[in-house]
């Protein structure tokens, strides 16, 4: 105190602005300030968005979306519609695990390939049951649950590596016994008992119905799922905003340090893996309603890496992050599907990957003019030395025809194909480890590489391409913005 009774005030040391402030969240402190400060039309976009109410973009999502089949007749461009929303659908369940709880959890397929099983058996000739829609669905959703449940109950003990190898094993017994369990010789029966079908799996599934409502046509069941994708994001949002969703993320960020403060961690990871074990549960009934049949094939590991990568693409633990890696990764595995089609995604997503890292603009100009060059001189020296390297033709069209003289294409591409996959993993892990000048010369051989493997060996092969493709983004993704299109970054203090 001075002597006037004020309160005297230490003067703050001239770094005081640089220090982390005790018991204060720095990220969510400046957040404010990083928007306000972003320069240029990315600032403007990021402040436009946050005016936009939730349920304003979530309303324009559905909405456009619902109007696909009024916008085309073709079956195939609403059923991937269908499968486009049955995919955040997944997403958004699994986000519940892995991005709110933070559980690594790589046994969530199961539960969707069950709650498909468990509604293909009730309503189907497989048991003679086809019990109505009104109370198939119910019953799924909640054993779904309990499924969850019990695998739920080792993680209260298992972290990490652990947890994700017990899933993953719990995951691969799904697979097993929905292929044999065709079979199976029951105590009081001598004969076997077929209860999944085997390998053919169950075919012949009831079309859904709701309070006199039948859902038989594509766009019916776009609108269905439509609906049911709608009541689910509006659950989580509010499942999040609520004192669970508060404590799921305390234990995401430090599960010791959420039991230090009374948080009853187990029972969040229960309920953790019982939410998202219901959601895939419930998207299986829409799914093997759909399909007419469902088939162990359907259930593989594939399918739980695309889930992942939708995930980690749109940001962990962000519900419209997670929509849009739905939406971005669906639509491009069904892109890839024709060739055409594949080459301009991938031709483009080169071009944007150089335009949004390769800095300055005198170097990208450079890279661009030297794998040109590089070509060329290739092909002629290909050419030269054996006709037959050149003697193969790039089918397309006006893209693959610009290829043409530029790219070498053997008569019989797939040994090379090989060699030069080989040689483009080994230019890419050069290309991490080097800076400066070294960097940008290694980058032209591997940019031609990267269009000598894909015109040779990717783009006639999509089911390989696909996956290839899938891990690429994901390592480019981590490196560049590791929480995601619309996650946010954990900020820690060493």
């Amino acid at each position: 105190m001075d002597e006037h009774g004020d309160e005297k005030r230490v003067p703050e040391p001239p770094d005081a602005g640089n220090r982390p402030r005790i018991g204060v969240d720095e990220w969510v402190a400046r957040s404010g300030e990083r928007i306000t400060g972003r320069p240029g039309w990315t600032g403007q976009l990021a402040r436009a968005l946050d005016r936009v109410p939730p349920a304003a973009r979530l309303a324009v999502v559905v909405g456009l979306t619902a109007l696909v089949p009024f916008l085309t007749d073709n079956d195939y461009i609403v059923r991937v519609a269908v499968n486009t929303v049955l995919f955040g659908l997944l997403a958004l369940g699994l986000n519940i695990v892995v991005g709110y709880a933070g559980l690594l959890d790589l046994g969530y397929i199961a539960f969707y390939g069950f709650g498909a099983y468990a509604y293909a058996v009730l309503s189907s000739e497989q048991f003679g049951l086809h019990w109505p829609t009104e109370l198939a669905i119910p019953v799924v959703v909640i054993a779904s649950a309990l499924l969850g449940l019990v695998l739920g109950l080792p993680s209260r003990r298992l972290l990490g590596d652990y947890l994700a190898i017990v899933t993953l094993f719990f995951a691969q017994i799904f697979v097993v016994l929905t292929t044999n369990a065709d079979r199976i010789t029951l105590p009081w029966n001598d004969s076997p008992t077929d209860f999944t079908g085997g390998p053919n799996g169950i075919a012949g599934i009831d079309p859904m119905k709701l309070f006199g409502i039948q859902f038989g046509s594509t766009q019916s069941y776009l609108w269905l799922s439509l609906a049911v994708f709608t009541l689910v994001i509006v659950g989580l949002h509010l499942l999040n905003e609520s004192r669970t969703g508060r404590a799921w993320r305390a234990l995401r960020e430090d599960p010791l340090a959420a039991e230090l403060m009374s948080i009853p961690v187990n029972r969040l990871k229960l309920l953790a893996f019982m939410f998202g074990a219901a959601t895939a549960g419930l998207t299986g009934t829409i799914f093997a309603a759909v399909q007419l049949g469902v088939f162990p094939q359907n259930f593989d590991l594939p399918l739980l890496i695309t889930l992942y990568a939708m995930v980690i693409l749109g940001g962990v633990g962000s519900l419209p992050g997670v929509v849009i890696g739905a939406i971005v990764i669906s639509v491009s595995l069904e892109l890839l599907r024709d060739p055409d089609n594949a080459r301009l995604l991938f031709y483009g997503a080169i071009l944007l990957g150089l335009l949004a890292f390769m800095r300055p603009w005198t170097r990208l100009a450079a890279v661009a003019a030297g794998t040109i060059v590089f070509g060329v001189v290739a092909y002629q020296l290909a050419d030269w030395i054996r006709p037959a390297w050149v003697s193969g033709s790039i089918d397309g069209g006006r893209l693959a025809s610009l290829l043409e003289g530029w790219v070498v294409h053997p008569e019989y591409p797939t040994r090379f194909g090989n060699i030069g996959f080989v040689l483009l993993i080994t230019a890419v892990i050069a290309l991490s480890q080097l800076r400066g000048l070294a960097r940008t010369l290694v980058a032209i051989p591997t940019l031609y590489l990267a269009v000598f493997v894909w015109e040779n060996r990717l783009v006639f092969q999509p089911s390989v391409t696909r996956i290839l493709l899938l891990g690429a983004l994901l390592i480019v993704l981590m490196n560049a913005r590791p929480q995601g299109l619309l996650g946010t970054s954990r900020v820690e203090i060493v």
